[in-house]
């Protein structure tokens, strides 16, 4: 059954990518100006350097084709080259996800330590201020756009990754209270109280356990949430990482570069929430 489980994700991941990719050319190739390059309009450039930038765009006017030739050289390990960069995607690739994975690992590490000692604190002592100054707090911190957070990071000087931490705490933290919340009422948990348990013993031995497969779900769809949030805090922060590349890329309608990078966030998001399912799957069934 876990095998099933598995490969039942592993198709899907693979699928998706493969679709992900083939929709964010097909996005870029239909976007306006398209075959507008802001390279042609530098007057130091010759007539022959300005004909092969003419050239290397329509070579993308068929996107199937483009398409199909890109994951034949991917296959080989060739992931073609950047437009506007003019140097190849694996390389840029290679020198900037580790920057995007550790940024975005501490924004969730620290994202998810405050969301759960909050959430925590509450369930256990149940009283109304305490939930009525998380409600607010996290009220404020989602009315606030993610732009604003990364350009306040830059003015206070906050490392970037405690504004990912701030973008996905107050929407997190309101879907662990909500099932916490919903955990309280299962029949063994009302039981447990009834025969006089304490509030502590009740929280840890039976409430997070029951949560906890949702509580995993929710992490790995997160993972998403903390990847889109790293686009504008690299970009107005200066950090050279996946999501200043993205951002780069997309004014320049840098086909090649985009697409990749379509295909990494998507594997990289349907990994986290299938490991995250495959997880709960398993600890579902220790339970039953």
């Amino acid at each position: 059954m876990l095998g099933r489980t598995i490969a039942r994700h592993g198709l899907t991941l693979i699928a998706t990518a493969l679709l992900g990719g083939l929709l964010s050319a097909t996005l870029v190739r239909l976007a306006p100006g398209f075959n507008t390059d802001e390279a042609a309009l530098d007057p130091h450039l010759s007539s022959q350097s300005i004909q092969a930038l003419h050239q290397a765009r329509t070579e993308q006017h068929n996107i199937l084709r483009f398409y199909l030739h890109s994951l034949q050289g991917a296959l080989h390990g060739d992931l073609g080259t950047s437009i506007s960069l003019k140097q190849p995607v694996r390389r840029l690739l290679h020198d900037r996800v580790p920057l995007t994975l550790r940024l975005v690992g501490l924004g969730l590490l620290m994202g998810w330590a405050a969301v759960m000692a909050l959430a925590l604190t509450a369930a256990w002592l149940r009283v109304m201020a305490c939930d009525l100054c998380a409600t607010v707090l996290t009220g404020l911190l989602i009315c606030v756009p993610a732009a604003v957070l990364a350009l306040l990071s830059v003015l206070w000087n906050i490392p970037g990754a405690l504004a990912i931490a701030l973008i996905i705490f107050p929407r997190d933290y309101r879907f662990t209270r909500n099932l916490l919340d919903k955990a309280y009422s299962l029949p063994h948990i009302v039981t447990a109280r009834a025969k006089g348990l304490s509030e502590g013993r009740i929280l840890f031995w039976h409430v997070v356990p029951s949560a906890g497969p949702q509580l995993l779900a929710l992490a790995g769809v997160s993972v998403s949430l903390a990847i889109g949030a790293a686009i504008p805090v690299e970009a107005l922060c200066g950090l050279a990482g996946i999501g200043q590349l993205a951002w780069q890329a997309a004014l320049a309608r840098d086909l090649p570069l985009l697409m990749n990078i379509t295909v990494l966030v998507t594997l990289v998001t349907l990994l986290a929430n299938s490991s995250a399912d495959v997880i709960g799957h398993v600890w579902r069934g220790q339970q039953a």
